[in-house]
């Protein structure tokens, strides 16, 4: 299976860096494909990020699942995201996540995974 990543890249903690290097490993050890922002694409190619949105959007077409882990500080996250709700992407959350009072994207991952 074909699974792009969505993740924090630039403001992530050592923490959370390890525990997506350990999903990832544990993913592609069992035979799938994955698309890890940090990895595939180059985070500073063009100093205004059009190319880092371009590579995610073509992963994400050819991707089989997507797989989130939320960082609602994150704002590629964001974007990311929203391609992958417009495209219809069967989506997972890999880390527990609370709900919060108000709207947010945060609320609707959770609400994805619900059904």
């Amino acid at each position: 299976m074909k699974i792009h990543l969505i993740c924090p890249v630039r403001k992530i903690t050592e923490k959370v860096d390890e525990v997506l290097d350990d999903y990832v490993a544990e993913l592609e050890s069992e035979g799938h494909i994955v698309h890890y922002p940090k990895r595939d694409v180059c985070q500073d190619d063009d100093g205004i990020g059009l190319n880092i949105c371009q590579a995610h959007l073509d992963s994400m077409k050819d991707s089989d699942e997507v797989h989130v882990l939320w960082d609602a500080d994150s704002k590629g996250s964001h974007f990311d995201f929203g391609m992958a709700f417009a495209m219809g992407k069967p989506i997972k959350l890999i880390q527990r996540h609370d709900k919060t009072h108000y709207k947010s994207y945060g609320n609707v991952l959770l609400t994805i995974q619900q059904k």
